[in-house]
């Protein structure tokens, strides 16, 4: 998926994770296109800009297409980053300068690793009449990071949860004894846990992890803490196990993300994770270059793609990655 913000804020992320408890509140973006599809961002923000490896998270949805012109997010770059999508609701159509063509289904992980660099449009399909999900986005660490392109396609069982009040599908990692062959630059977690109304659970996780706990439904209490719909929870790392309680009537839906915190200094501005000033500028023009970078992505014409906005008239200042 594209930041297709016009005014894209750079975030260098750095220093050390907080130990301690925390609400991230969602800030509302516009996706782009010609009614704004609106998502529900909550990294990077502020005050906090990755949970372990995962820099990026949209919540968007339930959404009618109608209403609100669905998404058509034409080719656009990225570079130094994995894309995670997860919907709830709909199909979207992916198709990427790697030459991948693939289907975006509900309970179904489509990760795409952009590596040196990587272009690709995300469209809803005609059959679609609602839209509800997640996208994220991972760091690659520099070891990774201008490697090969890559897709990882995974459709996790559902498990029940201990007690037998919910379950869970894990994408990436392990959680409650299940475990995902989807391979990471560094160790991770992802999540979907459905808990029923009135229930509460505790999960073992790993303590060298830090956790967030991105809330698609209406309330929860995440280690305590109170979460409203599309907030995020962190807890950071020293824990071996985190409590999730339901006190709605209703069932909750709960996007569990998990890593260890990473350790490198890193520039995020619009589609592209750098580690300099010089490095995003030098992908920003071979972008709108059309350099062999980033390829050509099927079914469109060379005109059919997002400009990169224009940078900022300062040097891309830093951002610690947590206040």
């Amino acid at each position: 998926m594209s930041n297709v913000e016009v005014g894209p804020v750079e975030t260098e992320c750095t220093g050390a994770p907080e130990s301690g408890l925390e609400v991230i509140p969602a800030r509302r973006v516009p996706l782009g296109g010609p009614r704004a599809m609106l998502v529900q961002r909550t990294l990077p923000t502020k005050d906090r800009s990755m949970v372990g490896a995962w820099c990026f998270a949209d919540h968007y949805g339930p959404d009618r297409v109608d209403d609100s012109g669905g998404m058509r997010v034409l080719p656009h770059p990225h570079t130094g980053l994995a894309t995670v999508s997860w919907l709830f609701e709909g199909e979207i159509e992916h198709t990427d300068s790697n030459g991948v063509h693939a289907m975006v289904r509900p309970g179904e992980l489509n990760l795409m690793s952009a590596g040196y660099g990587i272009s690709h449009s995300e469209i809803s399909t005609p059959e679609t009449d609602v839209l509800h999900g997640v996208q994220l986005w991972l760091a690659l660490p520099d070891a990774d990071r201008n490697g090969q392109k890559d897709f990882q396609f995974h459709a996790p069982e559902s498990v029940p949860l201990p007690g037998d009040v919910g379950s869970v599908r894990v994408f990436i990692g392990t959680l409650v004894g299940s475990s995902s062959p989807v391979s990471t630059s560094t160790p991770m977690l992802g999540a979907e846990i459905i808990l029923d109304a009135g229930a509460e659970v505790t999960v073992e996780v790993d303590p060298s992890f830090e956790h967030g706990a991105l809330l698609d439904t209406d309330t929860l209490r995440f280690d305590g803490v109170e979460l409203e719909r599309s907030a995020m929870g962190y807890a950071g790392p020293g824990r071996s196990t985190l409590t999730l309680a339901n006190p709605g009537a209703t069932q909750a839906r709960i996007i569990l993300l998990g890593g260890v915190p990473f350790d490198e200094d890193l520039i995020m501005w619009w589609n592209f994770v750098g580690r300099t000033h010089e490095e995003i500028v030098e992908y920003r023009e071979q972008w709108e270059e059309h350099a062999e970078r980033f390829g050509t992505v099927a079914g469109w014409t060379a005109d059919e793609r997002i400009p990169a906005p224009p940078l900022p008239n300062s040097r891309l200042r830093p951002r610690r990655r947590a206040r």
